[in-house]
């Protein structure tokens, strides 16, 4: 039977070689990757999804324009998402969206 050293020594051995060896895989598939990013032209920022080439997938959406305004305390709306509580009490009260539109 192995002393309590021993296997402890075989722990630290093992260890040291599962670092290795993920070190090594590691590195095989770093080559690997730019191996084919050079023979397809690809750059990182191919990778990031933002193509050199143009737009690519859908673009992040900014601000859009006010389409509706509460003229008394001057929040607005642009007709996106959910109707905010400003519109959907006057709608409630009998006020046509139309009321509303710039």
């Amino acid at each position: 039977m192995a002393s309590l050293q021993d296997l402890i020594a075989q722990k630290e051995a093992l260890e040291r070689e599962i670092e290795r060896t993920k070190e090594q895989g590691r590195t095989d598939a770093i080559a690997k990757i730019r191996a084919l990013m050079a023979e397809y032209g690809l750059s990182a920022a191919d990778l990031a999804g933002k193509s050199s080439r143009g737009k690519s997938g859908k673009s992040k959406g900014g601000k859009v324009a006010a389409k509706y305004r509460n003229s008394s305390t001057g929040e607005s709306w642009s007709g996106r998402g959910l109707q905010p509580r400003w519109l959907k009490a006057a709608l409630a009260a009998g006020r046509k969206l139309d009321e509303f539109a710039l």
